[in-house]
């Protein structure tokens, strides 16, 4: 959790600096919307997948310590940036380190927890969202607010730097510490693997792979539908909010921060525990299409609350409806994780979870950050129109997991009920 929290302080910075960073290079809102999501998406997504068969192969500790120490360089290499296109390379090596962490952390997850409080465990591990983003945008308001007074910098190697740049070294550097935590993590004994004739864990190739994927492809293809979705409002509110209250209401980087990192840290954090446990209590009582459930409470919250607050043209009253719509919009994201553990034997979990990963996020990642700044430029033509333009996402996404969940349900019942008939062992 602290390691996915870590990822989401150097994912979110720069969603603090739109301001500065389109000054400096001359860039639209369309392509700060490509930086925080497409160059970061295309790359994340990509790389998870053979990370997955790694994880599912060998082990699953290596390539976590390996991605931190990958993504925090390339964070403070991006305040070495001076184009478009070298930033854009730099967030491409932040998402390629990312990639190696939430594969090998809900598989190590699944083996330490039972089924009935795997939902409240990958909850607590996704908080990291919400914590990493609260921090982000709290601590990293004030060191922008901070950094941006400051004059041009001489460094050693990087020469001389725009003052905001340094909000990146700041933010990138210590997590080269917190790649070491990993090694204190021990290696769970792999359970719920898929047998051969003769009793022995089966090592399944890559078809045997695809072989499983394709027996559920009607649950696990709905959920990864309906998570892309989830996954776009939520990008498009962090990635859009900071700048949001600095336009619209002339707040500095330092008060926005503040004010939307409380409410990410507190409120996300809450909807993402309640989410769990809801998910873990259904579940328990025989509901096995828990978390799909729990998705379908969270997009009707977050479709009223988020998409209300962000037309309102008072600013206290649009963080007064940004703290429930964050608790729903939180919500799923845990239990969507653990659902597909649930349905799916260890030896592909990692794979599998890499490629749900892999939907989810080359939708969510690259079009959540874009459709805002693309409404704004192409279709409202307003710089000041980006709170409507946030809104329309945020209610056009939750309308498609609304429309995408309820019949995926019964499929979703059908793999649960087929893995466990057996006890739980494959």
């Amino acid at each position: 959790m602290l390691c996915y929290a870590l990822s989401f302080v150097d994912r979110q910075i720069l969603s603090l600096l739109v301001g500065p960073i389109k000054h400096d290079l001359r860039i639209n809102d369309t392509r700060i919307g490509v930086l925080q999501g497409l160059a970061f998406a295309v790359f994340y997504t990509l790389a998870g997948l053979p990370i997955g068969r790694l994880v599912d192969t060998y082990g699953r500790r290596t390539p976590i310590a390996v991605g931190i120490f990958l993504w925090s360089l390339m964070t403070a290499a991006t305040s070495a940036a001076r184009s478009f296109w070298s930033l854009f390379l730099a967030r491409i090596g932040v998402g390629v380190g990312e990639a190696t962490l939430s594969p090998a952390a809900f598989s190590l997850i699944a083996d330490y927890f039972p089924e009935e409080q795997l939902g409240l465990a990958i909850s607590v591990y996704t908080m990291g969202i919400f914590i990493g983003s609260g921090i982000a945008l709290a601590v990293g308001g004030a060191v922008v607010d901070m950094v941006v007074r400051l004059p041009e910098m001489h460094l050693p190697v990087l020469g001389t730097l725009a003052a905001w740049r340094l909000s990146f070294l700041l933010v990138g550097l210590p997590g080269i510490l917190a790649g070491l935590l990993i090694f204190t993590v021990r290696e769970p004994e792999r359970r719920n693997l898929l047998r051969d004739a003769e009793g022995r864990a089966a090592r399944l190739s890559v078809a045997d792979v695809i072989s499983q994927l394709r027996g559920r492809w009607q649950s696990f293809t709905g959920l990864a539908v309906a998570m892309i979705f989830q996954s776009l409002a939520s990008y498009a509110f962090l990635s859009w909010a900071p700048a949001f209250f600095q336009r619209l209401h002339g707040w500095t980087a330092g008060q926005a921060g503040r004010a939307l990192g409380f409410s990410v840290l507190v409120f996300g954090c809450l909807g993402m525990y309640v989410g769990g446990a809801l998910c873990d209590r259904w579940q328990h009582a025989g509901v096995h299409e828990a978390p799909l459930k729990v998705s379908l409470l969270s997009a009707a919250g977050a479709c009223v609350f988020l998409g209300v607050a962000m037309i309102l043209p008072s600013a206290r009253l649009t963080l007064l409806l940004i703290a429930p719509g964050l608790f729903f919009q939180a919500m799923p994201i845990g239990s969507a994780y653990a659902a597909v553990q649930l349905i799916f034997p260890n030896q592909v979990r990692g794979q599998v979870s890499a490629f749900f990963m892999f939907i989810l996020n080359l939708g969510g990642i690259s079009l959540g950050p874009l459709l805002p700044g693309v409404f704004n430029d192409y279709l409202f033509r307003n710089e000041r129109m980006l709170g409507p333009s946030i809104s329309l996402t945020i209610v056009l996404a939750s309308l498609a997991m609304l429309a995408i969940l309820p019949p995926t349900c019964r499929y979703y019942r059908r793999d649960y009920q087929r893995m466990h008939a057996s006890g739980g062992e494959c």
